[in-house]
């Protein structure tokens, strides 16, 4: 039962079971941005087991991918907030599966894998993939989100929790390069951060052009999907070989974080 389940009555979560499930959504991969009745069926799945307290509305968003990521988690799923098959089988019969059963683990190493951006992570880490930041001086962690980039991974903070986090690492908005192993399922990849939010505005919908987008960078693409987070645009997450974007130039002050987090220094 997740963090909200003992507010739920009784009656509800026998209700759980009477769920029509049909064979599509049984079959899917849902993840943050799916629309349709499958995404319905999912939430309501998740506010009937107590891991989602809001009205099912259809679409994937930051609410609904922490909800899937906390029922993970409790079940021993890989953490990945995707909803496929294996999420959907525990949700409709209750059972937790045994530790080690599924692929992934929730411990995080001491030093991350020394993984080239463009041949592995980018593959990995692709546009809507949730991870887990943990910085290696603090051991603090927080999730983000891929929304962005090519030549790095351009990132938001899943929720407003998430970003307290991250400013509590950084104190408070900062260009400063951390060392940090980013979590994929049973992945956890060496990598550097900044704490500059920048190229986005909360207040108005992504890829729409705008005037006022943050860090000072002017009119453009707003590069803010994730809403409600508290955090105006994305941060930059680097890995081995990656690159900026203003000048495809690596940034030897990330690749000297890399691999501080790969225990290479």
């Amino acid at each position: 039962m997740g963090r909200l389940g003992r507010f739920i009555i009784p009656v509800l979560c026998v209700m759980v079971f009477s769920l029509p499930v049909s064979a599509s959504a049984m079959n899917s991969i849902l993840k943050f941005g799916s629309e349709g009745s499958d995404v319905t069926l999912l939430q309501e799945l998740l506010i009937e087991k107590g891991y989602l307290d809001c009205e099912a509305t259809g679409y994937y968003g930051p609410l609904t991918t922490q909800a899937v990521m906390n029922f993970q988690t409790d079940y021993n799923l890989v953490v990945d907030g995707i909803a496929g098959p294996q999420t959907f089988e525990a949700l409709m019969n209750g059972q937790a599966m045994p530790p080690g059963e599924e692929e992934g683990s929730s411990e995080i190493p001491e030093v991350g894998e020394y993984l080239d951006w463009f041949d592995e992570v980018q593959y990995i880490f692709k546009d809507g993939t949730v991870a887990v930041v943990t910085d290696i001086d603090t051991g603090l962690s927080f999730k983000v989100m891929k929304t962005f980039g090519h030549e790095h991974a351009d990132s938001e903070t899943l929720t407003a929790e998430d970003t307290a986090i991250l400013k509590k690492i950084w104190g408070g908005w900062s260009w400063e390069r951390r060392a940090i192993i980013v979590s994929i399922g049973d992945k956890h990849i060496a990598a550097s951060a900044t704490a500059m939010p920048h190229a986005g505005n909360d207040k108005y919908p992504a890829l729409q052009t705008i005037s006022s987008r943050s860090g000072g960078y002017g009119r453009g693409t707003n590069l803010d999907k994730i809403k409600g987070n508290d955090m105006d645009g994305v941060i930059c997450i680097h890995f081995k070989n990656s690159r900026l974007h203003k000048n495809n130039a690596i940034d030897p002050d990330h690749q000297k974080m890399v691999k501080k987090a790969a225990g290479l220094l």
